[in-house]
């Protein structure tokens, strides 16, 4: 009688039980931060297979790439691509505690309103929560958009523009005269560029007709058109919390794993490509850093979620760890703080919430994985 075939798994797929003891071995490192070996796993988890099983499973695992083993040592540690595997195909869904809930909820409404707060409490608690380095970004449109605008005489000869942009960002200056203008005159000329301008953008401000309109109008015009213009590629303010827990994990012992570590915080120009494009995402997105478009973040993992709608405003929550991180608490604790911030956005703003929190599955980045 010729031997029945195992099933075909689909390309990239591990076998259920190579799947087990990848799993295992992410657990244990990342509460241990020490290689695994097969008798501590099959002691410690009763696996009904023996200890030589485990070791040849490893062996494969190491093959396929999704293990290796540091210097001489039998046990094993996760590779980049094992920690991709884990994370999209054998992550467990988990929440935070109810309690813990509560308490966080109690801390963002004591300090309901300000924005300021609100960025720095998300960093605070998402450090806290996942012993990491966290970060978070206030809320903006995808194009800054007009508002309002007044126009104040200070002097005969000199006004004050007062632009007011979505979002509630106020921008001033002050603009010399060729000559007098009374604040009537000022007045009038303001309510005829608000209804002009009203919820536009650069592009749209600068594809106006402004033939009708007089010279200082035209000028005001060219002025609020560079205003959003310049206001849409500033970079974010990042706010951050936790980069002493990222310090004091093994993985960054070393002097230039430090300063490495150190610049993603620093230069906001390595992080700024990142965050905008979550900011156009649903859901959590996992970058596990050190190839391809992460290179710059090596033995990094980011968790991030938009929050916010992203018709109207929206900024991004997350958390910078190492590799070995615990991605299930994590990915939690980032889901809930989007959550919550969005919701108490659109109480301020009035638009209509889009929950994710339970509905957008956590997406790997690059959603491909290697093969």
């Amino acid at each position: 009688m010729s031997k029945k075939k195992a099933p075909k798994l689909p390309a990239g797929k591990l076998t259920p039980r190579q799947e087990t003891i990848l799993e295992l071995v992410v657990r244990e490192f990342v509460n241990t931060a020490e290689p695994v070996g097969s008798k501590r796993l099959v002691e410690t988890y009763r696996l009904g297979f023996s200890p030589a099983t485990v070791r040849n499973e490893m062996k494969r695992l190491e093959s396929l790439g999704y293990l290796t083993h540091p210097h001489t040592s039998a046990g094993r540690i996760p590779t980049h691509k094992g920690y991709r595997y884990f994370v999209q195909h054998l992550l467990p869904e988990t929440r935070l505690p109810s309690t813990l809930r509560r308490t966080i909820r109690h801390q963002f409404f004591q300090v309901q309103g300000d924005m300021d707060q609100w960025m720095q409490l998300s960093a605070s608690v998402l450090a806290r929560t996942a012993h990491s380095a966290a970060i978070s970004t206030p809320p903006r449109a995808e194009h800054v958009r007009f508002k309002h605008l007044e126009l104040i005489s200070l002097q005969p000869r000199t006004l004050l523009l007062v632009l007011v942009l979505q979002g509630g960002s106020v921008r001033q200056q002050v603009i010399p005269l060729d000559e007098p203008f009374t604040q009537a005159e000022l007045s009038q000329i303001s309510r005829q560029l608000n209804e002009r301008l009203d919820n536009k953008d650069w592009t749209q401000i600068q594809q106006l007709d402004t033939s009708d309109l007089e010279p200082l109008a035209r000028h005001v015009i060219r002025m609020v058109g560079e205003t959003l213009y310049h206001e849409d590629r500033r970079l974010d303010e990042i706010y951050h919390e936790g980069l002493i827990y990222m310090l004091s994990a093994p993985e960054f012992a070393d002097q230039a794993a430090a300063r490495r570590l150190i610049e993603v915080f620093e230069n906001p120009l390595v992080l700024e490509p990142f965050l905008s494009e979550v900011r156009t995402l649903p859901g959590v997105q996992v970058i596990i850093g050190g190839e391809g478009p992460y290179e710059r973040l090596p033995n990094v993992s980011l968790i991030l979620s938009r929050y916010g709608n992203p018709h109207h405003l929206a900024g991004v929550v997350g958390v910078i760890g190492p590799w070995r991180m615990p991605y299930a608490r994590t990915i939690s604790a980032v889901r809930f703080i989007s959550h919550l911030l969005t919701g108490l956005l659109a109480q301020i703003y009035g638009y209509p919430v889009i929950s994710e929190e339970n509905e957008v599955p956590v997406t790997v980045a690059p959603q491909e994985l290697e093969e």
